[in-house]
């Protein structure tokens, strides 16, 4: 399959106004992983060509724990993507960190328990670096332009990430904490390492919709779809100003994590 596209977003709830994607083209990917969560979207926005895939399907009915996450970012591959953006909507862990404040994580803690984790179940066996989980140069643009728009800002935060669908206990959100975790949430990994083991550059944007259960009040789910509403045009605003900027060349590591991995 020819090149569609170089940019990919992947995300859901607040990139699902009809009017803020121009589409092309639906592209649908067989993969050998499955089916991916949905049709890929080839559109313009802002002038640049770029793909766009909901993560939850387009009428957001599929759990996290059952996304494919293999046959999304193989998809993407094939569709020639060489930068992904994924939004996900995340709890605090840190009272600094409020509703409404955006998080360009740098590290995660993987806590989930039964999803495929790697392209490489064998017989090639490979081990990529995961000492820097996401792309530099692309977190580096992230927080420039989000600083640009006075949207409270976190340059860096550990993601943990649970296999869910629900909500932690009161005594897991707390081990989270002594963890040193700053926010949650359910759907970065594996995306995030399957974009590496892709050679994709892969940017996390979180956006917080709560404090989760450590704090007085209980999370709960119509609140959080409430505060993604109105998280909904910051990411809007974020994505118009960062994608026209993200360079054509990559001078970043993550074109070659596979060199060196394979045993």
């Amino acid at each position: 399959m020819g090149a569609k596209a170089k940019i990919a977003v992947i995300g859901g709830t607040g990139l699902a106004d009809p009017n803020l994607f121009k589409t092309i083209e639906e592209v649908e990917v067989d993969t050998p992983f499955g089916e991916p969560s949905d049709k890929i979207k080839i559109t313009d926005f802002e002038g640049v060509r770029i793909a766009f895939l909901p993560r939850h399907g387009s009428g957001h009915e599929i759990p996290p724990h059952k996304v494919n996450y293999r046959a999304n970012i193989h998809a993407l591959k094939e569709l020639g993507v060489e930068r992904i953006i994924g939004f996900t909507a995340v709890g605090s862990l840190k009272e600094e960190m409020e509703a409404g404040h955006v998080v360009v994580p740098d590290q995660f803690i993987d806590m989930t328990k039964r999803r495929e984790l790697t392209f490489y179940d064998g017989p090639k066996v490979v081990h990529i670096s995961a000492a820097d989980p996401f792309c530099q140069d692309m977190r580096t643009w992230a927080c420039d332009v989000t600083k640009e728009l006075g949207v409270p800002l976190h340059e860096n935060g550990t993601y943990v990430c649970v296999e869910g669908p629900r909500f932690s206990t009161r005594a897991e959100s707390n081990l989270w904490r002594i963890m040193n975790a700053d926010i949650i949430g359910m759907t970065l990994v594996p995306e995030a390492q399957l974009a590496r083991e892709a050679e994709i550059c892969y940017l996390s944007i979180s956006t917080i919709t709560d404090y989760d259960v450590w704090a007085d009040e209980p999370v709960s789910a119509a609140g959080i779809i409430e505060t993604m509403k109105k998280n909904a045009v910051n990411i809007q605003n974020i994505l118009k100003k960062i994608i026209p900027n993200i360079a054509e060349d990559r001078k970043c590591a993550c074109a070659s994590a596979l060199k060196d991995a394979e045993l």
